[in-house]
């Protein structure tokens, strides 16, 4: 089978060769011999254009080095999926003015003011400028719209009260012309490349959750969702209304395979069941429908949770569930399955944490329980949850593939 056949009867729960494997890189220390030369050099760390709009890369990473990941993982007999990012548009009216501003703290302030016909807003982080390792993401040197640094580190979060709401629509808006060609042009290469090497693609196009926090900060989503919901409503309406285009561009596409939503910042760590129900459930389910009437499948990412949540999920029209993390989550994987019925195909089975080459016995254990445990339904695929990053190490990774070979 292709590895496109074999993951794609996971998602359907159809016999295959075997169950999948699949990874993820966020700055993988790839080894020698899986390198390849990018303008003479070997390209140490791997990664995936899934993080092209909202991460800040430590090197240059091209549509060629996602294919050339591909081909390097299928030496090594792992499955691996192509990742786009559907991009969000900016209203052309828009300027905005950098500034580092210095008001006595400990570290400088980096802002960006942005013009809207709504008014002006304001989004200021503080630049920690701490020693980051390599391979790892860094903070850049402004303040983009999106990006987890932001969070932690934010001053001024780009909606700070219900009054920046309406200026957040002129930030993050349905993809124009020019975002509808580059998303073209782009798919025509990765679509090109996929039917040759049977490569499965999946559309990154939906931020729902995610997005709020990116733009309001963790504590304050949550109070503005207490204290001010028909605000917090609109918020989330103006998220999922983008949301919604992006996934529409990504599921009408011949060339895409999946369309995956963002869920990290939407389980019980942050929400409530009956807050995820107010807020988030009608998102999802429409993100689903879309995908749905497209003839695509339609996943979503939750890491912790699943055993409250993952019905809630099904019941939206989740078709794959990622990432399935009985370490994070705390949970068995027996739970789990039950938790979400025999419908949504599951993503994981066990953490990059895990991959130490020293504890083998643990690889071993986890890989053999996850395959045992959720592998008999057919719809399952093998997955470091959530990805393998530079401080992950490359024996460990070893030891992962041949327990996989062992019992898949």
């Amino acid at each position: 089978m292709t590895s496109k056949e074999r993951i794609f009867a996971a998602f359907n729960g159809l016999p295959s060769d075997h169950v999948p494997l699949t990874t993820w890189c966020f700055g993988f220390g790839a080894p020698p011999e899986l390198q390849w030369q990018r303008n003479g050099r070997p390209v140490e760390y791997w990664y995936s254009l899934r993080m092209e709009h909202i991460h800040t890369l430590p090197q240059a990473w091209t549509i060629e080095d996602d294919f050339a990941r591909v081909q390097a993982w299928e030496r090594w007999g792992v499955d691996d999926i192509l990742d786009v990012s559907v991009p969000w548009s900016l209203n052309p009216t828009v300027i905005w003015e950098d500034r580092t501003e210095h008001k006595g703290e400990s570290y400088p302030i980096l802002a960006r003011e942005y013009s809207t016909p709504a008014g002006p807003i304001v989004h200021s982080v503080r630049k920690t400028g701490e020693e980051i390792a390599d391979g790892w993401v860094v903070q850049p040197e402004f303040v983009p719209l999106i990006e987890d640094f932001n969070i932690p580190r934010g001053v001024k979060h780009l909606v700070g009260t219900p009054r920046d709401i309406e200026k957040l629509k002129y930030l993050y808006a349905a993809p124009d012309n020019r975002v509808r060609q580059w998303f073209a042009e782009r798919m025509e290469q990765i679509q090109a490349f996929a039917e040759d090497t049977g490569t499965v693609v999946q559309a990154w196009s939906a931020f729902g959750m995610d997005a709020v926090v990116w733009f309001t900060g963790v504590e304050n989503a949550v109070l503005l969702a207490i204290d001010h919901p028909t605000d917090f409503h609109d918020l989330i309406d103006l998220i999922d209304s983008t949301d919604a285009a992006r996934t529409q561009l990504a599921a009408e596409h011949p060339g895409v395979d999946l369309v995956v939503q963002r869920g990290w910042y939407s389980s019980t760590d942050f929400w409530s069941p009956s807050l995820f129900d107010e807020f988030l459930g009608g998102g999802i389910r429409r993100n689903a429908e879309i995908t749905h009437r497209a003839g695509k499948k339609f996943a979503y990412v939750m890491t912790t949770g699943v055993e409250i949540l993952g019905s809630r999920l099904a019941d939206a029209g989740v078709d794959v569930l990622y990432f399935v993390d009985p370490v994070q989550d705390h949970i068995d994987l027996d739970t789990i399955r039950n938790a979400v019925g025999s419908e949504i195909t599951l993503v994981g089975g066990t953490n990059s944490l895990s991959l130490v080459p020293e504890n083998q016995n643990r690889i071993d254990n986890e890989v053999h329980k996850a395959i045992e445990t959720l592998g008999k339904s057919g719809r399952f695929i093998l997955h470091p949850a959530d990805a393998i990053f530079p401080d992950t190490p490359v024996d460990g990774v070893k030891r992962l593939i041949e327990a996989w070979m062992k019992y898949r």
